[in-house]
C-alpha cells in the first residue's frame, strides 16, 4: 500500500506545526549570546499573571453581552487568555414588557459551525435568564479553542449582530 502524498496538505501542516511551536514558546525567555530576548507578555494589554491564578473577564467589558457589539475585536484585544480564566457573560434577562431582547450563550462544537452560526450541534450553556445580576460564568478548563455565540432568534444575533467570538486559552509556563 503506497502512501498518497498531497502537495497542498504539506504547507498547511508545516504552517500548523510552526504556529503551535510559536505559541508553545510564547512565554519563554531566550538567551542568544550576550543578549536576552524576552517576549513575555508583548504586545498584550494586561500584565502577566505572576501568581498563576486565574483572571476574570466580563465579555464585552462595560458593554456586556448585547446585539451589535464586535466580540471578535473584544477577544482579540483581551488576549492572551489562560487555562482556568473565567469568562463572565452579563446580559439583561427577558422582561414582561418585552422591551429587551433575550440573549443566550452557546458553545459551538467546531470552527465551521461557528463561522456559519449553525446551532444544530451547539450546546446551550446559558439561557436568557442566566445573564442577570453577576452574570453567567464559564471557566476555560482546557487548552483548546472555544467558540461562543448567541443563539436567539434562530441565530440572527450571531449572524448579523456580531454576537460570537472564539478564544484559545494558553497554559501557564512555570520556570
Amino acid at each position: 500500500m503506497a502512501f498518497a502524498y498531497n502537495a497542498q496538505a504539506f504547507p498547511l501542516l508545516a504552517l500548523l506545526f510552526s504556529s503551535m511551536f510559536a505559541i508553545g514558546l510564547a512565554n519563554y525567555d531566550f538567551n542568544w549570546g550576550s543578549r536576552t530576548w524576552n517576549k513575555t507578555n508583548f504586545p498584550y494589554t494586561h500584565p502577566p499573571n505572576a501568581t498563576h491564578t486565574s483572571n476574570r473577564f466580563i465579555v464585552g467589558g462595560s458593554e456586556n453581552w448585547h446585539y451589535g457589539f464586535n466580540y471578535m475585536d473584544w477577544a482579540r484585544n483581551n488576549t492572551p487568555f489562560f487555562v482556568n480564566d473565567t469568562l463572565v457573560f452579563k446580559y439583561d434577562p427577558p422582561n414582561a414588557n418585552a422591551t429587551g431582547f433575550p440573549h443566550s450563550v452557546y458553545l459551538f462544537p467546531n470552527y465551521w459551525s461557528f463561522i456559519k452560526c449553525d446551532f444544530r450541534k451547539a450546546k446551550r450553556i446559558a439561557d436568557p435568564s442566566e445573564g442577570a445580576g453577576e452574570g453567567f460564568e464559564f471557566v476555560l478548563k482546557k487548552m483548546q479553542t472555544y467558540y461562543f455565540g448567541c443563539g436567539e432568534y434562530k441565530g440572527i444575533h450571531c449572524k448579523t449582530g456580531n454576537m460570537k467570538f472564539a478564544v484559545m486559552p494558553l497554559k501557564h509556563w512555570r520556570f
